[in-house]
């Protein structure tokens, strides 16, 4: 059976904050507006077990930031589309085609707001253990480690907010670190640096898992000395950065060597009426407020190129 074919004006790929920001100023100006996501609405901020930078809130959790917004975007108008995978796009200046599993939709524009997904971490086990023993979200796997020894991979501010929060779980928390200072806000080192459950390994990576039917431990090793050390853990929680979720993209929007989509100060990429926001930018800094940002220019400027179509 064929797949129904739907017009519209406008279609958001992705529903972080992103994408959701985008839907709301486009509701807002009236454009027939669909924001597609194939997992859950909200994107990785959604996991987020406290924020405490976003103007407005001295702290809010990431699901209650995110329900508030989504509540928003529905209430001005936009469509929202959940669990419904691209599986091919055409995008050129003359035509927008996005085929998911459901539909065919041809809309006048489109934003790209796809976001990242974590970075696996480069072992050879990491598929043996890969959620039995090794996780990416600590608001989701915490509570398998009640009073266990849990390693944390990484040293920006999702390894170390995902640290605080483990160590409400955890009977030892150890943060490995492949530098020799963390990149995470002032505030936050300062809380890992005083609770006493948490201990840190610098100029370390992990080289290998060890165990059989569950992980026992890691094989570490010290950057600048290359010596080699175990260290037995029952469960380790990776946040060595993102990749973007732009491969289904590369054959018509431009990318730089990181697979970021490379765009103007307008959100605008190569092809015309195609605009990308937050995450999946070639930008200098990843921030909540900067993917709201992102997203309101993008909307903005696909309002002014949909409304030209007509001239």
């Amino acid at each position: 059976m064929s797949k129904v074919e739907k017009n519209l004006d406008l279609l958001i790929i992705g529903s972080g904050p992103a994408g959701l920001t985008a839907g709301l100023y486009a509701a807002r100006l009236k454009l027939d507006t669909l924001i597609l996501e194939d997992e859950l609405v909200g994107g990785q901020i959604k996991d987020a077990y406290i924020v405490e930078n976003y103007p407005g809130f001295n702290s809010i959790s990431g699901s209650d930031l995110i329900d508030k917004i989504q509540e928003q975007v529905i209430s001005a108008g936009a469509k929202l589309d959940e669990y419904d995978n691209v599986i091919s796009v055409k995008l050129t200046d003359e035509e927008k085609i996005i085929e998911t599993k459901k539909y065919i939709y041809k809309p006048k524009a489109v934003i790209i707001a796809s976001g990242s997904k974590r970075k696996e971490l480069p072992i050879e086990e990491e598929k043996k253990f890969h959620s039995r023993g090794i996780h990416y979200c600590e608001l989701c796997d915490g509570s398998l480690y009640e009073n266990k020894h849990i390693a944390v991979v990484g040293g920006g501010s999702s390894a170390l907010l995902a640290a605080s929060l483990l160590a409400n779980y955890g009977s030892k928390i150890t943060i490995i670190h492949r530098r020799d200072s963390f990149r995470a806000d002032k505030k936050i080192q300062d809380e890992i640096f005083n609770n006493k459950k948490i201990e840190i390994i610098w100029n370390t990576k992990v080289i290998s898992a060890i165990g059989e039917d569950k992980l026992k431990g890691l094989t570490i090793q010290n950057v600048n000395t290359k010596e080699n050390s175990n260290l037995e853990v029952d469960g380790v929680f990776v946040y060595i950065g993102l990749l973007p979720r732009t491969e289904i993209f590369k054959d018509f929007i431009k990318v730089d060597n990181l697979g970021n989509i490379i765009s103007n100060e307008n959100c605008e990429t190569n092809v015309k009426g195609v605009f990308a926001a937050g995450d999946v930018r070639v930008k200098a800094v990843r921030q909540l407020t900067t993917a709201v940002s992102d997203g309101t220019i993008a909307a903005l400027m696909a309002e002014k190129y949909i409304s030209n179509l007509g001239r």
